[in-house]
């Protein structure tokens, strides 16, 4: 038996989809205008500078941006024509591929970065009081987690 959504489950789902497509929407828009990047090329660029050494597995980055394995190894393919990443067999597993971040590739995520975080703040986190900022984390974490 189909459990359809209640009004009030309907208005907020639907609040939902316009929330986050308006976030990914204007924080790719900022991206490509000022950086020439699309905002999932600066995921990946982010998560490999955070990482140990600027490297991850091709899998484990695929996860930290929730994405499929074809799309990132897609978006790494761009990414290696610009230059701001490569790829080296894993020393310890023939078959993993590893993504490591250039010297360039961190250049251009330093000078995204101002930005980008304040696209973040303006769509974000300024239409929000602390309360509901805090509320928001909890709530991603809960849909993140389940």
């Amino acid at each position: 038996m189909t459990r359809w959504l209640e009004s009030d489950e309907q208005r907020v789902w639907r609040a939902f989809l316009a929330a986050t497509q308006r976030v990914q929407e204007e924080l790719d828009r900022q991206l490509q205008r000022d950086s020439g990047m699309p905002h999932t090329y600066y995921v990946v660029l982010a998560m490999l500078s955070e990482a140990e050494g600027r490297t991850l597995r091709m899998s484990d980055l695929a996860g930290r941006v929730n994405s499929s394995q074809s799309r990132l190894s897609h978006a790494v393919a761009r990414l290696e024509e610009r230059g701001w990443v490569r790829r080296a067999q894993c020393p310890r597993d023939k078959r993993g591929n590893l993504a490591i971040l250039t010297d360039a590739g961190f250049a251009a995520l330093k000078a995204a970065a101002p930005g980008h975080v304040e696209a973040v703040r303006q769509v974000l986190f300024d239409p929000l009081t602390p309360e509901q900022v805090r509320l928001l984390g909890e709530i991603c974490t809960a849909v993140r987690d389940s």
